[in-house]
Parts: C-alpha cells; structure tokens; sequence
C-alpha cells in the first residue's frame, strides 16, 4: 500500500505543478505584466519547497491553479480589434432557401506574401450547384503539424474555400504556445482558391500543400458547406478564443458536424500532419488504388500552383492529373 500511496502522491504532484506552470504561462501571456507571472513562478517555487506538511503545500499549489484558471476563464474574444488586414473583415452568409449569399469572401491581389491588396467580394452559391469537396492540406515545417482546407467544388463557378485560422491583431505573429493562451481570435476565413491556396504555395517560403478529392457525395458535400456557413455566422455574433489543442482549424471541422456524424477521435486529429492517413484508412479521400505514399506524391501541388500562379484557370490547372480528379 505505501508504493501505491506514494505513486499516487507523485502523480498528484505532478499534475499540479504542470497546471501551476500553465498558470504562470497564463499570466506571462494574457495577464497584465510578466513581472506578475515571474514573481507568481517564484512565490510558487518558495511554496515548493518550504512549506510543510505535503497537504499544506498541495493546498497552496492547487489553490493558485484554480484561482488563475478562473480568472482565465473571464477573459472574452471580441471581433472588434486593429486586425491585420488579410483577417480585417469576418464573412458571413445569407441563407435564403437553397441560395446562400457569401460576404467579405476574401480574393486579395499579392505582390509578395506581406504586400497585397485585400479584396473582399460577394459571392452567391445555390446548394444544388455544389458537386463536392476537395481537401488541400498546407505543411510549414513538422511533418506532424498541417492545416486543412476545405474547398467545395460548384458546377460551372469558382471553388470556393473555407480555411479556420487564428484572427491576429497588428504586430501579432503566430505561436504554438501563445496558442494555448488566449492570445487570438477563431476566424473562419471564406475565400477563392488563388488567394487561401495561392499565397501557400506561391508567395510564403517553405511551405507545400497536398490537393486531395474526398468521397463526400453532393448531398454530403451540401450538408457540410451549411455546417460552415452556420459555423461562419454564429462568430460573427458570438466570438470564440483559438486554442491550439480545443478549439483549433481541425478540431474545429470535427465540432461542427452533428455529433452522431462526427469522425471517431483519433490522436491524428491533434497532430494533424497525418490526417491525410487517417482519411485515407477511412475511405474518407479518394485512393484511386493507389497505395497512400503513391497518392501523397501524386497529391503534391506546389509545382503546378507556380506554373498557374494568377491565370484565371487556376483552380483547373492544380487538379491535372491529381488523383481522382
């Protein structure tokens, strides 16, 4: 009994000062100064090792967790900040029966990846036109760690695509562990192909994108284009935090599908550079009997996107000899 007591004991330590740690990184990001979270981090370590007995100690410990966190829990998301311009505008959709009117859909003119105009444009979409989903998966470094795109193909009309981002204000870079914080807004951006595609393969460096065709059928492919579009119009009225493990641009797809048709959890769901296995082991993109290494490289797009670059065909030229396309 006393192994079993003294495993749980470290188990117990352990989990409390890995919350402890996250609430210093609470206050180091979110809270008002990183003095607050740099003497907050040494009161702790004081009561680590000064203060007795062990119940004592778990007490002050677990109190400073749960007091951060419920002051963390207080901070709201707004939509009304100095956004960067390619994020200054939310989209939003007008549902009329089985016409859906799209606006702010973004289509900027880039020159390089930070000069560009933004242009924000109106687009109208009848259900009945969408004939399916592509998926286009955008790698930047790890392997481990990519971003999906959905990209609903329209009979007779421009893809249009669908991309769930953090909504950065102006002098905001991305990371990982301001991620975990509430550092940025969720945004869906709604958007054509030669911008959300085109500024990944085209003017960002060292980045690659994988085109794939799903196997949702049309009546899928519509069901899911409401989903986003109800998804897009809820933020608009209630903004919600990113957060880099729960509320992120995959985790985010999975949630806004019904819960009896969501995908069954996966860890390649968080460490989404491999979600393109997982679907293809569910049968979820189209495998052209081709083993998946095979249809990985024959996905890869970057080349083609660079030959395209801003012709008006655009979107027809990246899908030739695509697998399934």
């Amino acid at each position: 009994m006393s192994l079993v007591r003294w495993l749980l004991g470290f188990f117990l330590v352990l989990i409390i000062l890995l919350g402890d740690f996250w609430a210093c990184g609470a206050l180091a990001y979110d809270g008002p100064s990183k003095y607050l979270a740099l003497g907050a981090a040494a009161l702790l370590l004081v009561a680590l090792l000064f203060v007795w007995p062990w119940r004592r100690k778990f007490i002050v410990l677990g109190v400073f967790f749960v007091g951060v966190l419920g002051w963390w829990f207080t901070l709201r998301p707004t939509n009304t900040a100095a956004w960067q311009p390619d994020v200054a505008q939310l989209a939003w959709g007008d549902i009329q029966g089985d016409v859906i009117t799209l606006h702010n859909v973004r289509n900027c003119d880039y020159r390089t990846e930070t000069d560009y105009t933004p242009r924000w444009e109106t687009r109208v979409v009848r259900l009945d036109q969408i004939t399916g989903i592509d998926l286009a998966i955008n790698y930047w470094g790890s392997p481990w760690i990519a971003h999906p795109i959905a990209s609903f193909q329209i009979a007779n009309a421009a893809p249009i695509c669908f991309s769930i981002e953090t909504r950065k204000k102006v002098g905001q870079s991305y990371s990982a562990i301001a991620g975990l914080y509430r550092q940025f807004a969720l945004i869906y951006v709604v958007a054509d192909e030669r911008d959300v595609i085109r500024v990944r393969t085209n003017y960002r460096k060292g980045e690659s994108i994988y085109l794939y065709r799903t196997t949702a059928a049309p009546a899928q492919a519509r069901q899911r284009f409401e989903e986003y579009v109800r998804a897009l119009n809820q933020l608009r009225t209630q903004p919600r935090w990113y957060n880099a493990i729960t509320t992120n641009c995959t985790t985010s797809i999975r949630s806004q599908h019904p819960e009896d048709e969501r995908m069954p959890w996966d860890w390649r769901l968080l460490l989404n550079g491999k979600g393109d296995q997982l679907l293809y082991e569910r049968h979820r993109i189209v495998e052209a009997d081709l083993p998946f290494v095979e249809l990985k490289e024959r996905a890869l797009i970057d080349t083609a996107a660079r030959a395209a670059n801003d012709a008006p065909d655009f979107s027809r030229r990246i899908r030739v000899g695509r697998p399934g396309m």
